[in-house]
């Protein structure tokens, strides 16, 4: 894991070590600088991966032999020596909760320790948690748009960056709100529910109901096995009777398909409707064998669009499937639940909530996982001290100058329990309080003071990394995935929305303007 950095970071090491600096004690912090998505926040995630990777720090011995190829050839002998050595057992790592949320400027991580061990390992946390907070905000964003009854699901694996990018997508998107994935390894590994329903290639596999075998189903209740085509094919003459279109346009293929999986599982049958026609062979078709499983003792358990005017057609399968329920004495036939695919994006989902729909569930797959509206959240780790001595990147561009210092971090709540900024403050200040008039510099207003009077103060970091080990217990995924939910839900409305949010504030205390400002006309 410890080669999983960029060249210039070893390069920048041996300077350190050759300088004999490389002990110098050293601080950072992990942050981004704009919210992602045109909103204000972001979910902070990765820091389960990233303190697994620092337990593994560590260059092995086939490590340092391959640097030693890669290094120019003048890098002494002693510093590989030195390499082989190292740990992250002197790091101590304080973060925001997995799972919270997290805004731009404020540091997710905070490293200290060795200098060239901190400087080590920037590239390895950037990349555990940039992907892994973005698609969890993508995730989170497409949750605040469905509402919280409408079931997600994950389906990105096929457009996923590669199989790694995959099981991160399943894994955040799941912390982001999502309810479950098509991948059955992310489910097996993460312990993601996993949920799945047919191609079209099956269906497509079938021309008539010769084909399919077996043909017999035992009904639920026990008893004589029933040959299940013959019932399809008679309750097939009903349903397209009621909805008054021609039994020989339902797909005769389609048909079988619907029998054969029915066959196979019968306690979980469900139907995809748009490889032909929905309305004269998908609908008909699948309401044929639903009611010859009911017939059985057995309920469908959904339907599934995946092309067209999805929330028109959603309306019309819930009308012919209440109609059925209705005209047939099958109460719960109007209730099956409806699934959509095809390309989901924000878009969409907004578009289903202005048309109207009966949709339960959504699957997202490459709008969710490839994240196209931002392709990467664009977190940067930034030293904020060195030897005792605070670190300040100055630049003309006020957004890309750092914060210098090791700081605390309070968020404060308002009476009505939403948090209304984030505080950055030194270390060595007070901690404040609960109902104390605060001054305070928000960033992009550093020239005028301002005073707010806070009915919560909540201190924002944990420490989880000491000694070589993690010294807070973590949260499992789906206590991680509930404490994401909590976080969002505690935002006010206005700095939620997801289109022109009102800008959430993060402000510096007096002492901490009073440093940035002694630095900056130090620099100049």
């Amino acid at each position: 894991m410890a080669l999983l950095t960029d060249l210039y970071q070893l390069t920048m090491a041996y300077g350190h070590w050759r300088g004999g600096r490389h002990r110098l004690p050293a601080a950072a912090e992990l942050f981004f600088r704009c919210g992602p998505f045109r909103g204000t926040f972001a979910l902070g995630a990765g820091l389960a991966e990233a303190l697994r990777c620092l337990r593994a720090f560590r260059f092995s011995a086939a490590d340092i032999a391959y640097l030693r190829s890669v290094l120019p050839s003048t890098t002494e002998d002693a510093f590989f020596d030195y390499l082989a050595t190292l740990d992250a057992s002197e790091v101590t790592v304080s973060a925001v909760p997995e799972g919270s949320v997290v805004f731009a400027r404020v540091p997710f991580l905070q490293v200290k320790g060795p200098l060239l061990v901190v400087q080590l390992l920037e590239t390895s946390l950037l990349c555990l948690v940039n992907y892994a907070s973005l698609v969890a905000t993508n995730a989170a964003r497409f949750r605040l748009l469905a509402g919280p009854d409408m079931k997600l699901m994950e389906i990105g694996l096929r457009r996923a960056q590669g199989p790694d990018g995959a099981l991160s997508a399943s894994k955040y998107s799941y912390i982001g709100g999502f309810d479950c994935t098509s991948n059955v390894l992310a489910g097996k590994l993460y312990g993601i529910p996993v949920r799945g329903t047919v191609a079209h290639s099956f269906i497509m596999s079938f021309t008539s109901l010769e084909e399919v075998q077996p043909r017999e189903l035992q009904p639920r209740a026990g008893g004589e096995p029933v040959d299940l085509p013959s019932v399809a094919e008679s309750w097939l003459r009903r349903v397209c009777e009621l909805l008054q279109t021609p039994p020989e346009k339902a797909n005769r293929g389609e048909l079988a398909a619907f029998v054969a999986y029915a066959v196979a599982f019968p306690c979980d049958f469900q139907g995809l409707l748009d490889t032909y026609c929905v309305r004269r062979s998908g609908l008909p078709n699948f309401c044929a064998v639903a009611l010859a499983l009911h017939q059985l003792g057995y309920r469908a358990i959904g339907v599934r669009l995946d092309s067209g005017d999805l929330a028109w057609q959603s309306k019309e399968t819930r009308r012919v499937l209440r109609a059925c329920g209705a005209h047939f004495q099958v109460p719960w036939f109007g209730t099956i639940p409806i699934a959509v695919s095809n390309d989901i994006s924000e878009q969409s989902l907004e578009e289903f909530r202005r048309e109207g729909s009966e949709i339960n569930m959504i699957g997202v797959g490459t709008n969710l996982v490839t994240c196209p509206l931002q392709p990467s959240l664009g977190c940067v780790y930034k030293l904020v001290e060195v030897n005792g001595s605070p670190c300040l990147k100055l630049t003309e561009d006020e957004e890309k100058m750092t914060i210098p210092g090791p700081k605390t971090i309070y968020r404060l709540y308002d009476a009505a329990g939403h948090p209304f900024m984030d505080l950055m403050a030194l270390e060595e200040e007070p901690s404040p309080r609960a109902g104390q008039e605060l001054a305070i510099r928000i960033l992009g207003q550093l020239a005028e003071i301002s005073k707010v009077v806070p009915t919560t103060v909540e201190p924002l970091h944990r420490t989880y990394f000491r000694d070589g080990q993690v010294c807070e217990p973590l949260p499992s995924l789906p206590e991680v995935r509930t404490h994401a939910q909590t976080s969002l839900s505690s935002l006010n409305p206005a700095h939620r929305q997801l289109h022109e949010p009102q800008p959430y504030p993060v402000a510096v205390t007096e002492r901490l303007h009073h440093l940035l400002t002694e630095l900056r006309q130090a620099s100049q």
